[in-house]
Parts: C-alpha cells; structure tokens; sequence
C-alpha cells in the first residue's frame, strides 16, 4: 500500500494549508497499525530561493522561509515528517509542469497560438520545468522502487531560462514570440504567488534522479514543447 500527498497551490492555497491534510496522514500513518509501505509526497522547488549563480540538488542545504511560497513549501515537507517509524518517504519537489490540458501550457497556448507570445518579463530568469509525464513517471518511480527515499527534484534534466522556454514553445507552434509579457500581466493571469515560479526561477538540478537511473521521455525542453503545442492528441501526456 502507499499513500500520495500532493503539494496544492492554487488561489484557495490558505485554506489549503489551513486543512493540515499532510499532517493528519502523517499522524495517520504513525498510530496506524498496519502502515503503508511507502509515503509519496509533492512539494515544490519554490524551497529554493532564486538565485541565477547557484546549482540547486537534492542535497543543498535549504535555508529558512524567505516568502509565502518557501514558508508554504517548508511547513509541507515538515508536516510529512514520518519519525520513528520504517515507512519509506520520498518527497518530490515539482518545478513548472508542462501539460497540454492544463497549467501554465493551457493559460499561454492562445496567446502564442495567435502570436501574441513572448518571454516574461527580461526572460532571463531560470524556470525549472519537467513534462507531466516524466512527472507521473518519476511518481510512479519513486513508488515502485524501494531504493528510493528522501528528497528528488522533478524537474528535467536540461537547465533553461524563460527566454529558451519561449523559443522552444514559439518553434514548437510555428509562431514569433516577441512581444515580453510585463510581470504584472502573469501576476494577474497566474495570482501573484504562482507566477513567482515565472517571474523569479532557480537553476534546479535533479542530480539524485539521475543517479537513481529514471528515463525521462522529455528531458529537453524541446522535446517537451512539441508534445504540448499539438492542436490534436490522444493523450494528456
């Protein structure tokens, strides 16, 4: 058995982190017992404060709250804590996920579908990305393994900055991407928190992802946006 806590950040994030699920499991898991095997948990590498010279691994010492998010982040990955007890945990801190039907894929896709796309802001901030199937994968991965444990990055292996992102989706799509998109644009379209992973990136390496050996099947961000910019597919993946 296994139990899955995803990271929530969305407009309704206070009363998200108000409702304390991660903690009830936890507590869950430590008075049950029979417990699960394995306890999956999501948060996000907005842990890492943005920085464009630092290299941030899974093994990177991670200061304290520095804004809303990192103090979100931080009180997540607390509140997963399993002490005292032999239940494998494997936290996934998730960057931007790439999906066609949703996300940030789905508030920019008519934008730069009509050629209205651009880089955000100066474009040359970080944005740690991964595609939603090498996240489900890496879930799935993380659970099926029983040498995984602790902290993993999901994020793709090829470092880019907003500007490279823009490039790639624009080619992706067959369209210019030159006009910028002010950061009190995305601030409206995404909530100012959420756009933060936009406007203000880290340089987020999986380095404990590769040395488990995960396959990504996008692990170059243009392999990711062509997927993505398909008017027509079967899958959300």
């Amino acid at each position: 058995t296994l139990l899955l806590k995803t990271f929530c950040l969305k407009p309704g994030v206070q009363r998200c982190r108000g409702s304390n699920t991660t903690h009830n499991l936890a507590q869950a898991i430590i008075k049950a017992e029979e417990k699960p095997k394995v306890f999956v948990c999501i948060s996000g590498v907005g842990v890492y404060k943005p920085n464009s010279s630092i290299d941030y691994d899974e093994d990177t010492p991670v200061g304290a709250s520095f804004d809303f998010l990192s103090d979100l982040v931080h009180k997540w990955e607390e509140a997963s804590q399993l002490p005292d007890t032999t239940v494998r945990r494997v936290t996934v801190r998730s960057g931007v996920v790439l999906g066609r039907s949703g996300g940030m894929i789905k508030q920019l896709y008519l934008p730069f579908f009509m050629g209205l796309g651009g880089p955000v802001a100066s474009g040359t901030q970080y944005m740690p990305w991964i595609h939603i199937r090498d996240m489900c994968e890496l879930l799935l991965f993380a659970v099926e393994n029983n040498h995984v444990t602790g902290v993993l990055n999901g994020v793709a292996p090829q470092v880019v900055t907003n500007q490279e992102f823009t490039t790639a989706f624009a080619k992706a799509m067959m369209r210019p991407a030159i006009i910028p998109l002010p950061e009190f644009v995305v601030n409206m379209m995404f909530g100012e928190e959420r756009a933060k992973i936009m406007t203000q990136g880290q340089r987020v390496i999986p380095k404990r992802v590769l040395e488990y050996k995960f396959l990504y099947k996008h692990p170059d961000i243009n392999s990711a946006t062509r997927q993505v910019s398909t008017l027509i597919y079967k899958t959300p993946f």
